[in-house]
C-alpha cells in the first residue's frame, strides 16, 4: 500500500496528541508503522525528558526503535498487564472495527492490544471508511505449510488471497515465521461473521480483522486531532 498520504505532519500531530494520555508509571504497548513510530520516538523525547514508563514492543523493529531511542522494553513473558496500548490500524470504520496487518504484525499487535485497559489507535483521514475491506485487503497469518490450503478455503469465502512477497519474490515472513495471506473481500457488510468463517480454517493463526478492541481513535486533520470513542 502506498504511504504518499502520510503527511509527517499529520503524524506527528496525532503522535503528541497520544502522548498527552500518558502518565508517569504506564506500562505501554508500542505498535508497528509510521504513525505507531512517530509515536515511539516522541516517547523516547519525554522518557529522555524524566517520564518514567516501561513498554512491550509488538515487531522486532519497534523494539528496536524503541531502544535507541532509550525507552525500556519489557519481554512479554514479564507483563501481565498494560495500561496503555498504542497503534496505527489500515482502516477504521464508523463503529471502530479495524484492519491492521499491513505492516505485517497483526498477530502480535493483538496479543498485546489484548492485554491493554486502553487501546488508542492513530491514523490519518484517509484511513476511516465506511465499511471495512473498502481500500484495502485483510492480512491473515497462517503456517506456512497449511497456506495453500488455507487459501483454497478463503476463496471459498469469497476471497481474493494472495500470498505477501519480499522484493526478492519469496514470500514475507513474519516475527513469528508464519505467512500472510493478503485476501481482498470488498466492502463487508458483517466482518465478525466473516472473521469467525476465517478462524475455523485450518493453519489461520490470526486475522486482520480488529473488531470491538479500539477504545479511542485520533484521527489527524488539518491544524487538529479528532477524537472517535467506542459507543458502549
Amino acid at each position: 500500500m502506498s504511504t504518499a498520504a502520510l503527511d509527517p505532519a499529520d503524524l506527528d500531530r496525532v503522535a503528541v496528541a497520544a502522548l498527552a494520555r500518558i502518565d508517569s508509571g504506564m506500562l505501554l504497548g508500542l505498535g508497528s508503522g509510521r504513525t505507531a513510530e512517530a509515536f515511539i520516538q516522541r516517547l523516547g523525547e519525554r522518557v529522555r525528558g524524566g517520564l518514567q514508563i516501561q513498554g512491550v514492543a509488538t515487531s522486532e523493529r519497534s523494539a528496536a526503535l524503541a531502544r535507541r531511542e532509550n525507552i525500556p522494553i519489557l519481554p512479554f513473558e514479564e507483563v501481565e498487564r498494560l495500561d496503555v496500548a498504542v497503534d496505527g490500524a489500515d482502516e477504521v470504520a464508523p463503529d471502530l472495527g479495524l484492519i491492521k496487518g499491513l505492516g505485517g504484525a497483526l498477530l502480535r499487535e493483538r496479543v498485546v492490544a489484548y492485554e491493554a485497559a486502553r487501546f488508542i489507535i492513530l491514523v490519518t483521514p484517509e484511513k476511516l471508511v465506511e465499511k471495512l475491506g473498502s481500500r484495502v485487503p485483510v492480512p491473515i497469518e497462517v503456517v506456512p505449510f497449511a497456506s495453500a490450503s488455507a487459501a483454497r478455503h478463503l476463496a471459498a469465502l469469497g476471497g481474493k488471497p494472495a500470498v505477501r512477497k519480499n522484493a526478492d519474490g519469496y514470500p514475507y515472513q513474519t516475527d513469528n515465521h508464519n505467512w500472510i495471506l493478503d485476501t481482498a473481500f470488498g466492502p463487508m457488510d458483517a466482518p465478525a461473521a466473516l472473521d469467525a468463517r476465517i478462524r475455523k480454517i485450518p493453519g489461520v493463526m490470526d486475522t486482520g480483522l480488529f473488531l470491538d478492541m479500539a477504545t479511542l481513535v485520533l484521527v489527524a486533520e488539518a491544524g487538529a486531532v479528532r477524537e472517535l470513542h467506542r459507543q458502549r
